[in-house]
């Protein structure tokens, strides 16, 4: 163990997951260079305590050097913290289910429904007034954190915290384009050039905007990695490319051919960084989500909420059997990047990353403070975009319709405009499909079903 490990204190926002929480936890277990007290805070509080069980328990079995406190108090749980995580979920999955499945009354599908189109539009109306309450917390009582933002609509929440504090420090982490490094160095070793290789040793250039995002340069040591792309496209772009098991899109839900995403390389060049079931929603419905059967030919799947409701209640079994001794948490490194950004900020290390920033011009062309996804270096306390040569007009013109939505439901939500959100609404890609009159309905149920009473009476006190 290290003599000296950086004791720190983490707030976690959220701290009742069973998803983000428990990879935490994991990959804190190898952790030697950091230490220190992880506080959770949920409104769930019996989850967090939950957690709170399972974390110590794993870390007294691998001999890890950290501890976890449930805390109902969002003000003492953000105090003297270094670090803020946030992955919460915004409503319920009983509220997910009318965003994802009411628009397929009018022939709306949606294959996530928590970014984009009619469900990630009204999830973002739910979302920004509890990241303006998180927002002014942070700002009264831990204005210097640093803030890990892991909870979708990643645009919309990362970009409600700098509405509401201008000087907050927080990024947004995603872990698409690691799906799609891995891919690449698929590509790689298919096309010869090594037995193996690991994702991290691809090298790539991140632009766009979170879950429509791309890459316009990619390479393994110095092989530029597009014309081996370019061929594996031309090998795979009508039949799919499938290898099986967990990945395959005939047996998981969030597997895919990879149909949409050479589509895409097709029609604009630049390789697609997100998969199939959150690049489609940015585009018009008729591309690749005009009903159940195209999404089949197109080799993704519209995944139902009805499964994330079953995975909920096994999820609650598999907490309940961890937390009573019948099963164990086994310590595992996950992909994740969380750790390694906590200790290049902290000076354990420098590395390069996609994040969710603020645009000061590392897009060139898109709106000054609109959230982007690019690269960025990670130094001590400090997080430097890394500027990009911009998306091609065509594609420029495809994301800078959704930053422009994006934009305008945050004010919507923040001055409690009905009328300005429904025109958002209206100008989303797929709600285009439908008549205004049918989106009126549409917009009215949706937000009738599950905004809080009262929704629309009060301006945001925080504006």
């Amino acid at each position: 163990m290290n003599a000296n490990p950086i004791e720190l204190k983490i707030c976690y926002i959220g701290g009742g997951s069973r998803d983000w929480a428990w990879v935490l936890m994991k990959d804190l277990c190898f952790e030697k260079e950091i230490s220190g007290l992880v506080y959770l805070y949920d409104i769930n509080v019996e989850a967090a305590r939950a957690n709170e069980a399972m974390g110590n328990k794993l870390m007294a079995a691998s001999s890890g050097q950290w501890k976890f406190k449930t805390e109902p108090s969002l003000e003492k749980a953000l105090e003297g913290s270094d670090f803020v995580f946030i992955s919460i979920l915004p409503g319920s999955f009983e509220n997910m289910e009318i965003d994802v499945h009411a628009p397929e009354k009018y022939g709306i599908y949606q294959s996530v429904g928590d970014s984009v189109g009619p469900g990630g539009l009204n999830r973002a109306l739910r979302t920004v007034p509890m990241y303006v309450e998180i927002a002014g917390a942070i700002r009264k009582w831990a204005p210097t954190v640093w803030v890990i933002n892991y909870t979708n609509p990643m645009s919309i929440c990362t970009r409600t915290l700098y509405r509401v504090f201008p000087d907050i420090k927080a990024f947004g982490c995603c872990h698409e384009v690691f799906n799609t490094q891995k891919l690449l160095a698929r590509v790689a070793v298919r096309a010869g050039l090594a037995a193996s290789i690991n994702r991290k040793e691809i090298v790539t250039n991140v632009l766009g905007i979170n879950h429509f995002t791309w890459m316009d340069k990619a390479s393994w040591r110095d092989i530029d990695l597009f014309p081996h792309y370019a061929r594996f496209v031309e090998e795979f772009a009508e039949s799919g490319y499938d290898e099986g098991g967990e990945e395959s899109w005939l047996t998981s839900y969030f597997g895919t051919g990879r149909r949409v995403e050479m589509d895409l390389f097709r029609r604009y060049g630049l390789i697609a960084a997100a998969g199939a079931r959150h690049m489609a929603e940015f585009c018009p419905s008729y591309w690749y989500l005009g009903n159940p059967e195209m999404v089949k030919s197109w080799q993704f799947s519209l995944t139902p909420v009805s499964w994330r409701m079953q995975q909920r209640e096994e999820l609650k079994q598999k907490s309940q059997a961890f937390r009573d001794g019948l099963e164990t948490m086994v310590p595992e490194h996950s992909d994740e990047e969380g750790i390694l950004q906590i200790k290049a900020l902290l000076g354990l290390g420098n590395m390069v990353t996609n994040v969710n920033l603020p645009n000061h011009s590392q897009m060139p062309d898109f709106p000054s403070g609109a959230v982007v996804e690019t690269n960025a270096f990670f130094s001590r306390d400090n997080i430097q975009p890394v500027i990009t040569a911009g998306l091609p007009r065509p594609l420029r013109s495809l994301v800078l319709q959704q930053v422009e939505n994006q934009e305008g439901i945050i004010d919507a939500a923040l001055e409690r405009d009905p009328e300005a959100a429904f025109r958002t609404f209206l100008n989303d890609p797929q709600v285009r499909s439908i008549s205004r009159e049918d989106a009126r309905r549409l917009f009215a149920y949706m937000t009738e079903k599950t905004l809080p009473a009262g929704y629309w009476a009060e301006r945001m006190a925080a504006f």
